[in-house]
């Protein structure tokens, strides 16, 4: 006897826990499959992003910077801490007990709302009418029946392999093995100059690795603003020390009991030959759709293994939706859980809207990079009349207290209407900053609607407020 719901959720990431917790808020009788486990078995939810994701990998990010200041900063402030030693067992510790902190905040949530929680894969078995038979197969083995009149995939992504090289994560790592390292390496590969890759690039460099990161695209952070990737490659070479390589083209990779020796040939034509401790393999995701039974319910795919959805996340199926990593759009857990909401919603009767063009982008080095809406290439591409505003941290007094005054803001507005069109910051808290450029764009809001805004004062976000003002070439500090 299959067990009914109004709305099966299969996958609990952040795109999926969020859409069963709205769909049960809206009186649904509402299930989640989904597979994590913690290390000793139990379920995890949380997906990817908060079990060997976003939130691991920024509790590594703090614990390096805070032994990074000590090392090197604290001597500025009149702060003496004789011989700085780094604990890579506590470190990992204390980042276990975060994640066992949110992913139990989760389970709390489910019940607090009465989702129903099965831990286990989820695929499709066929349809009744009107009704989706979908199969469980939990993690002791056993098969659970279940019946849905809505069903929301939410299955996320997994690592791109790189052909003809065996991930084990003890020489050769993905993100998870690189939130796992036991000690220091002392050389140490990144394949990979993206989010994942320049993260964690970043923790093993301040801890003392020497990192190389080898990236296949020609130019440094290719979606980024050119103006704030070249200020980003210069602090990140040149202060955090990270050797980035790009046009490279990766060889052969051999793999001994003890390092990794990795063949490339750089932009110039030059072959390499370098030998590493760990690899990290950070090449981008891809779509976790092989195991949904897809065939079966004859739900359409495209050629790069997404669920195809039309704007409202609806598929090819009535009463079948799919967010997140699972579909077309940005592969960013705050998509997936506002996806996740607006379908809850889209569910019940209402009419939500998620714009993928105020969606922010946050890259969490040292410092940090965040931009919204468009950048001046596309803005040149596309042929748009713009004008630009700009601040430097060096000008800002909050920032010069926190000893981190590195990057600038980069405020873009239409030049006729004055309608900002995109924001580009590097530097301290760009992540907490990016926000009220996000607020102000989805308002539709102008540079003259931030310049007539009052910011506190010391704070971080006058760079926004004088970058504003730089539109219309009246800032006042600089």
């Amino acid at each position: 006897m299959s067990q009914q719901f109004d709305v099966v959720v299969i996958g609990g990431g952040p795109g999926g826990y969020v859409a069963a917790i709205r769909a049960a808020q809206l009186g649904f009788k509402t299930a989640c499959i989904d597979a994590t486990s913690s290390a000793d078995g139990k379920p995890s939810l949380g997906g990817t992003c908060l079990n060997v994701g976003c939130i691991p990998s920024k509790a590594l990010l703090q614990s390096s910077e805070n032994y990074h200041h000590a090392v090197h900063s604290f001597a500025d402030h009149g702060i003496s801490t004789g011989a700085v030693k780094m604990d890579v067992t506590q470190m990992l510790k204390r980042k276990e007990e975060i994640i066992a902190k949110n992913t139990g905040g989760i389970a709390f949530l489910f019940r607090k709302n009465k989702v129903t929680s099965f831990h286990g894969t989820g695929s499709f078995k066929g349809r009744n009418g009107d009704k989706y038979m979908l199969e469980a197969k939990l993690a002791d083995g056993k098969l659970e029946a279940i019946e849905a009149t809505h069903v929301i995939v939410a299955t996320g992504s997994s690592v791109r392999q790189l052909p003809g090289v065996t991930i084990d994560n003890k020489l050769v790592l993905d993100n998870e093995g690189a939130l796992a390292i036991p000690a220091v390496p002392k050389r140490l590969g990144v394949i990979g100059a993206g989010v994942i890759g320049l993260e964690m690039g970043s923790v093993w460099k301040r801890l003392g690795a020497d990192v190389t990161v080898l990236e296949a695209m020609p130019t440094f952070l290719g979606a980024a603003d050119e103006q704030v990737a070249r200020e980003a490659l210069k602090f990140l070479t040149k202060e955090t020390g990270l050797v980035i390589n790009t046009g490279v083209k990766i060889g052969e990779i051999k793999v001994s009991k003890k390092d990794v020796t990795v063949n490339y040939t750089d932009a110039a034509g030059a072959e390499h030959k370098a030998v590493y401790d760990k690899l990290i393999v950070s090449i981008g995701r891809v779509p976790n759709t092989a195991g949904l039974n897809a065939d079966t319910v004859g739900l359409k795919l495209n050629e790069r293994g997404q669920v195809e959805v039309n704007d409202d996340c609806q598929t090819s199926l009535p009463n079948v939706w799919a967010i997140g990593d699972v579909v077309r759009g940005p592969m960013l857990a705050h998509k997936a859980s506002e996806e996740g909401v607006a379908v809850a919603e889209r569910i019940a009767g209402q009419h939500p809207h998620v714009d993928f063009g105020t969606v922010p982008w946050v890259i969490y080095t040292s410092p940090e990079i965040a931009w919204v809406g468009k950048t001046e290439q596309q803005l040149k591409a596309e042929g748009v009349e713009y004008k630009k505003g700009q601040f430097l941290f060096s000008a800002n007094g909050r920032a010069l207290a926190l000893g981190e005054a590195k990057g600038f803001v980069k405020m873009l507005a239409d030049k006729k209407t004055d309608r900002i069109l995109g924001v580009h910051i590097v530097g301290p808290y760009a992540s907490e900053l990016i926000s009220e450029a996000v607020v102000a764009m989805e308002f539709s809001a102008s540079s003259e609607d931030i310049a007539r805004i009052v910011h506190a004062h010391p704070s971080l976000s006058e760079a926004l407020h004088e970058a504003a003002l730089g539109c219309d070439g009246r800032t006042l500090h600089s």
